[in-house]
């Protein structure tokens, strides 16, 4: 039984970096199959190849997402028409370091599978990149390690 996050991890995935363009993370979201999945979060490294954060579809959407939107129901002077066409108007022109989460976990390849799974579970991410000599060398996905899991059923 493979127990370790390198046995499970994937070592093709996708980088920007924090001066790409929001809409290239965008396009990758839209058209990117990995291993026959949607990618739904993007390593951002810097010119060195070290992380520097994490593009995520959560970040997108805590971006898009109005700060005053729990006071909507309580107001009714507020024009609400058009405010998703203002707030994505707004992404196409940031870069991916403007939104992305910089501090990240990351997990070793020789980390037990349930160190992992207790990462992802208490911090509530569903990728960690796996890091071995400061590099990343691949990505662990919580539906990979949910699966992995199930064979033992």
């Amino acid at each position: 039984m493979k127990t370790t996050a390198k046995d499970v991890m994937v070592t093709s995935f996708k980088t920007l970096s924090p001066d790409s363009s929001i809409s290239e993370a965008l396009e990758i979201f839209k058209a990117s199959k990995l291993d026959g999945k949607t990618i739904f979060g993007i390593l951002v490294t810097d010119k060195d190849g070290s992380i520097a954060g994490m593009i995520s579809m959560y970040d997108v959407l805590l971006f898009l997402l109005p700060k005053h939107v729990k006071i909507w129901g309580n107001i009714s002077d507020i024009e609400i028409e058009g405010i998703i066409d203002r707030a994505t108007g707004k992404l196409k022109n940031l870069f991916v370091g403007d939104i992305m989460t910089p501090k990240i976990i990351s997990v070793t390849p020789d980390m037990h599978l349930m160190m992992v799974l207790d990462i992802m579970i208490k911090k509530h991410v569903r990728r960690l990149p796996v890091v071995s000599n400061g590099e990343a060398v691949g990505m662990v996905y919580i539906s990979d390690l949910f699966n992995h899991l199930l064979e033992r059923v």
